[in-house]
């Protein structure tokens, strides 16, 4: 009960902090997205119970992260890069794993998801050592990071992902194409937020009054969530087909 109520608690908040208040937001709506995937799991055929799960699992560790970042954020007013990171490189690889599951009708196999988590893990590791480690050398850090990006975006888009998503058709296709979106526009928000706060030629990005954890928290919110919406209305089609 205690862990309950110290979880439940919100620490004094400023008026004017925005970048708390978007924790805190991020934080409860993660949690409200996990008990809702969890719930409705039940509700549909056996083949997507796995990917509705997989969907509440992205969103509660999230849901973890984001109590942890802010109270860090709450207490020392720093970025907290290495909880940001540490959630990411276990929910990125969650989200290429809802292309395989989603594409497992049409005969997608375990190399296709591996090579997307394998790409995913590189883009995560690469961005933070441009972040947090080596930011005297984040340009090249952040180079790395977004050819691993590029080589996402290709292989669902142009790839064998396509090719599986097309000879599927009907809401699978519907479903890839949507997901596909949330990876080349949603995904695109966190470049920004790299790009807000590290040195380098693009520092310019931080100038314009652009917050690092603003961006991060709206974009996760919209793609952690988004992804699993997607992921629902699929099962919710093909459980009524």
């Amino acid at each position: 009960m205690y862990y309950l109520l110290n979880f439940l608690s919100v620490s004094k908040m400023a008026t004017d902090d925005y970048v708390g208040f978007t924790f805190f937001v991020g934080c409860m709506a993660m949690m409200a997205a996990s008990a809702f995937f969890f719930l409705s799991m039940n509700n549909f055929d056996k083949k997507w119970r796995t990917s509705i799960l997989v969907s509440g699992l992205i969103t509660f560790i999230a849901a973890v992260h984001y109590w942890y970042m802010r109270d860090y954020w709450a207490a020392n007013a720093e970025s907290p890069t290495f909880f940001r990171y540490v959630d990411w490189v276990l929910t990125v690889p969650l989200m290429c794993v809802e292309f395989f599951l989603i594409l497992k009708v049409a005969g997608a196999k375990k190399s296709m998801m591996w090579r997307l988590i394998f790409l995913s893990v590189v883009m995560l590791v690469t961005g933070y050592f441009g972040e947090a480690v080596y930011r005297d050398s984040a340009w090249l850090w952040g180079l790395v990071s977004g050819i691993a990006y590029f080589v996402i975006v290709y292989d669902i888009w142009l790839g064998d992902a396509k090719k599986l998503a097309e000879a599927a058709g009907g809401a699978v296709l519907s479903a890839h194409k949507t997901l596909c979106w949330f990876v080349l526009v949603g995904w695109a928000i966190y470049p920004l937020g790299y790009m807000a706060g590290t040195p380098g030629w693009y520092s310019f990005i931080g100038d314009l009054g652009l917050n690092m954890d603003v961006i991060y928290n709206i974009g996760d919110a919209v793609n952690k969530i988004g992804f699993g919406l997607v992921v629902y209305n699929l099962a919710l089609q093909s459980s009524n087909d």
